[in-house]
């Protein structure tokens, strides 16, 4: 079974260039690959949250957070703050 990467983002500048940018730069024959854009999927912040995301955009691989720039807190995707 391949690791899953999930790839989280909010939808503002700094994230769409990073999706543009390392979105996609994954092997999706070694990872399974998603992309999670919170403007279509507000749902999926919680599991973000509980994945460990602080900031978008960031990815999580395997369970690991890994945050890219500082485009948005959880906090300003919630609308809180």
């Amino acid at each position: 079974m391949k690791p899953k990467a999930t790839f989280y983002h909010a939808g503002c500048s700094v994230c769409v260039s990073v999706e543009q940018a390392l979105g996609q730069a994954l092997d999706p024959a070694r990872y399974d690959v998603e992309i999670v854009d919170f403007n279509t999927a507000p749902d999926r912040i919680a599991e973000a949250e509980a994945a460990g995301v602080q900031s978008v955009p960031a990815y999580v691989i395997d369970g690991q957070p890994f945050h890219i720039n500082f485009g948005a807190s959880m906090a300003a995707v919630k609308g809180v703050g």
